[in-house]
C-alpha cells in the first residue's frame, strides 16, 4: 500500500493492482497465486498473510486521488481458478459498497468469461478484456461484448490496431512500459493510458 500512495504522490493517474482470495473468499491485492514461502493464497487463511498483503478495501482506500484497475486473476492453470468466479462478485460489491461517486474504477482480467461476467452484472463499471496480442479479432470481440477498453501487452500494440480499437468505442490502456522512448511513442498513438513500474521517468518523458 505503500508503493500505491507512493505512485499517487509521483503524479500517477492512475493504480494497477490484482484481485485473488483467500480460503475465506476475501479479497485481497497480490500479483502471483503463492505467497513468498509457496504457500498458495488461496488455501491460506486471511489472519495468516504476511501484513503486506492488504484487503481490497484497504488498497482502495490507499488509491485515494486515483483510478484504479482492478485486475481479476482468475486463470485455469492457478490454483485460485473458479469457473463460477466468486472474486469478481466480491469485487463488484465492494465497488457498489463505496457508491457511484467513488473510483473512478474498470475492472479487467485474461479471461473474457470474466470480464463478460462483470459486464453482466455490473453495466455502470467500466470493464477491459486483458490480452497478450492486440488484433482485430480482439476489437470486435470486446466491442460486441461491450467492453469498454482492452488492455495490451505493449509490445504488441501498433498504430493502425491502436486506431481500430478506437473506431471501434474502445480505449486502450496497455502494459508495461518502463521504457521513456518507447512510452513516448505509444503516446504519439493516442494510447488512453500506460501502466508503468517508474511513474515518475515515464511522466517526465511525456513532459507532465
Amino acid at each position: 500500500m505503500e508503493a500505491f500512495r507512493w505512485a499517487v504522490e509521483l503524479g500517477s493517474d492512475g493504480i494497477e493492482l490484482d484481485a485473488r482470495r483467500t480460503r475465506e473468499g476475501v479479497v485481497v491485492v497480490h500479483h502471483d497465486p503463492f505467497l513468498a514461502d509457496g504457500r498458495p493464497i488461496v488455501e491460506t487463511a486471511l489472519r495468516d498473510l504476511p501484513s503486506h498483503v492488504p484487503t481490497l478495501g484497504a488498497a482502495l482506500d490507499a488509491c485515494s486521488g486515483a483510478a484504479v484497475n482492478i485486475e481479476i486473476k482468475n486463470s485455469d492453470v492457478e490454483p485460485d481458478f473458479d469457473p463460477d468466479d466468486h472474486v469478481a462478485i466480491e469485487v463488484l460489491a465492494e465497488l457498489a459498497e463505496r457508491g457511484p461517486d467513488a473510483g473512478p474504477w474498470i475492472i479487467s482480467c485474461f479471461r473474457l468469461a470474466t470480464v463478460d461476467r462483470c459486464r453482466a452484472l455490473a453495466p455502470e463499471v467500466p470493464t477491459a478484456w486483458l490480452v497478450m496480442q492486440l488484433d482485430g479479432a480482439v476489437v470486435t470481440t470486446s466491442a460486441d461484448h461491450g467492453h469498454a477498453a482492452v488492455h495490451p501487452w505493449e509490445r504488441s500494440v501498433t498504430a493502425a490496431m491502436v486506431e481500430r480499437s478506437h473506431d471501434a468505442g474502445l480505449a486502450v490502456n496497455v502494459w508495461t512500459c518502463d521504457d521513456p522512448a518507447r512510452a513516448i511513442e505509444l503516446d504519439g498513438w493516442h494510447v488512453d493510458g500506460i501502466v508503468t513500474d517508474v511513474p515518475d521517468i515515464i511522466l517526465e518523458a511525456l513532459g507532465r
